[in-house]
């Protein structure tokens, strides 16, 4: 049995498994529903409905004359700066956006983990159902004659596809897993950085996770556009993953007194009730 069979399933079913396991993971731990989770996955939709139309109306910007006889270097840091801060800009305001108006009541560490979980869950959901489908088409391509389904003219394309497909190497056909557990911690960090905006009523905390979100998305754009290999990139995505955890854990402390403070408010409240003026209760009251 080629082993592929296995590594392409297992590439797309992880890619759907890993969100919806640690959004469980999260729901349960911090008692929360899964509300935070569809608001963060539809902030994430909203954005991309922006930012897809904005990078292809200003793509053709880099191939003006004045970008053109810029050294190939400077163009690349140019095509890569610009890309990273559309994606920084776009997805992180409308992390504000989402905060701002649709998750009033994400005002907690556990809260803003689980936005994050939705907002880069949703997109590793969505790419696994694609790799899946891709899947599907190219085990059925690979028992069939091509000539009997496709044009004449595409047939040796397909035949192309189908046999580049059944013959990468087996670590390749996991890189979208991997890619996506590296990303869902960059999507957590940038969910609870945005959160310190009002937890900590500081507009810079915006501003920080643009610029990390375009740092990482910028770095990863050039690394691949000089040369260097897919794996390579992604080892620096995974040096940023490490990174955000570390930011995650930093910024846990605020959101668990928040938590812890308002569970004590609202026991308190629920404890305390006023003594009725009895002459029982007024003896009671009494020092002894």
């Amino acid at each position: 049995m080629n082993i592929l069979n296995i590594t392409y399933l297992l590439n797309g079913l992880l890619m759907i498994a890993m969100p919806v396991g640690l959004t469980i993971y999260l729901t349960r731990k911090h008692a929360l529903s899964w509300h935070f989770f569809w608001i963060g996955a539809g902030t994430m939709i909203f954005s991309q409905v922006l930012h897809i139309p904005f990078n292809i109306i200003l793509n053709p910007i880099f191939s003006r004359p004045f970008i053109i006889s810029l050294p190939i270097i400077w163009q690349t840091i140019a095509f890569a700066t610009f890309l990273g801060l559309s994606a920084g800009i776009f997805e992180e305001l409308s992390r504000y956006i989402m905060y701002r108006w649709w998750a009033k009541d994400a005002r907690t560490w556990g809260a803003g983990l689980v936005a994050g979980a939705g907002h880069g869950g949703i997109e590793a959901i969505i790419l696994g159902i694609l790799v899946l489908y891709g899947y599907v088409q190219m085990m059925i391509l690979r028992g069939v004659d091509i000539a009997s389904i496709t044009s004449p003219d595409k047939v040796e394309m397909v035949k192309v596809q189908v046999q580049t497909y059944w013959s990468a190497p087996w670590p390749m056909t996991l890189l979208g897993a991997v890619e996506r557990l590296f990303t869902i911690p960059l999507h957590l960090a940038c969910s609870v950085l945005v959160l310190q905006t009002f937890l900590r009523k500081n507009s810079l905390w915006i501003i920080l996770a643009i610029i990390f979100h375009a740092l990482v998305d910028g770095l990863s754009i050039y690394m691949i556009r000089i040369g260097f290999s897919v794996f390579s990139s992604e080892l620096i995505i995974g040096i940023f993953a490490v990174f955000s955890v570390g930011i995650v854990l930093v910024l846990r402390e605020r959101g668990q007194t928040t938590d812890l403070g308002t569970a004590i408010i609202y026991k308190t409240e629920a404890k305390i009730k006023p003594l009725e003026d009895t002459p029982e209760n007024l003896d009671k009251t009494r020092f002894q």
